[in-house]
């Protein structure tokens, strides 16, 4: 167990004790089956998760705690923010939904809409926003 706070942004609606894990549709993309879960120590991040991924339903953060080893999320550390300041991670084990944060404050409008058409024109251009 880490003394660290995780968290894990999506629209599922889930419930404390339940698990979160690889095998399922991406929230994002072609939504084929993700091989990872993700997680961030940092709110921001799960708030863009909560934010972008797929589905109908309202964003979700939730607190969750890893069942097994994790790694840096090379999608973002590699490519985006070398030395992982996102704090974002990615693992083959479930995550454990430990609590939900329900007062969390979405990025303004416009922000919103920058980063969805910024999303489109990557996969117009047939990019992939998740890697595994």
């Amino acid at each position: 167990m880490t003394a660290q706070t995780f968290y894990h942004g999506t629209k599922a609606d889930l419930k404390e004790g339940d698990l979160i894990g690889a095998g399922f549709a991406s929230n994002y993309g072609k939504r084929k089956k993700a091989a990872y879960v993700y997680l961030t120590a940092m709110l921001d991040a799960a708030i863009w998760g909560a934010e972008l991924a797929s589905g109908e339903g309202r964003g979700r953060i939730y607190i969750v705690e890893p069942t097994g080893p994790f790694e840096d999320d090379p999608n973002l550390t590699d490519k985006k923010f070398p030395g992982n300041p996102t704090k974002s991670y990615r693992t083959r084990d479930p995550l454990r939904i430990v609590g939900e944060v329900t007062d969390w404050q979405g990025h303004a409008p416009e922000q919103l809409k920058a980063m969805k058409d910024h999303l489109a024109h990557l996969e117009r251009l047939g990019v992939e926003a998740i890697e595994d």
